[in-house]
């Protein structure tokens, strides 16, 4: 690689570029980490925040370099709009707390949520991502992703660090979480190329009913498991 691509104005703009894009879309993901770590013990949700964080954005580096490519496949977007429905549920649902859970299994286990929640989410995500790198010199884009998308990680961890923080004090910020995640769910299923054109003549612009549909599933189906959950519990 010539390094004077590195004293072009444009390589550290486009770097600028990644680095704000990835903050602004970021917020659902810290969202995610927060509450699929918030069972565990204060040591592994410092290492569950870091590892989750460190394998998501590696894994959005991958998925930036074939966005293009993923978003034009139909279903996709269905089947990933389904995953984090069943996501959402399951965090709400958990949100009770399982002390006596093994600590090795709930720190993979929490790790695994991050990393499936993000791949779906990442899917719209990372083609801002991959458009700021274009700004840059073509022999340095690849390079561009891996800089812009490393430095992103503390600012998730902070994120997500402060995140538990606030749920430990107003745990109805879990519920908001939740529900977020059925709002994404929502909108990306009537965004499949599969199905999108057909929503659009019969119903019209039904974005926003579909993400309404999707934060009430994830509420409603997610809160009555808790309930179930606790009152399961409370006999034993």
């Amino acid at each position: 690689m010539d390094l004077s691509a590195f004293s072009d104005a444009t390589f550290w703009a486009a770097l600028l570029s990644i680095i704000v894009a990835n903050i602004l879309l970021s917020g659902d993901n810290a969202v995610v980490i927060a509450l699929a770590s918030r069972n565990l013990p204060p040591h592994q949700q410092k290492q569950a925040i870091f590892w989750g964080s460190a394998a998501a954005i590696i894994l959005r580096i991958v998925l930036t370099i074939t966005a293009v490519a993923l978003l034009t496949l139909p279903y996709l977007k269905i089947i990933g709009g389904i995953l984090l429905l069943y996501i959402g549920i399951q965090l709400l649902a958990d949100s009770g707390g399982e002390e006596d859970m093994k600590a090795e299994s709930s720190i993979w286990a929490a790790i695994r949520t991050i990393l499936i929640a993000d791949l779906v989410m990442s899917l719209d995500n990372v083609l801002a991502v991959a458009a700021a790198a274009q700004k840059g010199p073509e022999e340095t884009r690849l390079l561009l992703l891996i800089i812009g998308l490393g430095l992103s990680i503390p600012l998730i961890i902070f994120g997500s660090a402060m995140l538990l923080k606030v749920m430990e004090r107003f745990p109805i910020i879990i519920t908001l979480g939740a529900g977020l995640l059925g709002l994404l769910a929502g909108g990306m299923l009537v965004d499949d190329p599969a199905i999108k054109s057909s929503i659009q003549e019969a119903l019209g612009d039904a974005k926003l009913a579909f993400e309404v549909i999707g934060v009430v599933i994830v509420i409603l189906v997610g809160t009555y498991l808790k309930k179930k959950n606790n009152h399961a519990e409370a006999q034993k």
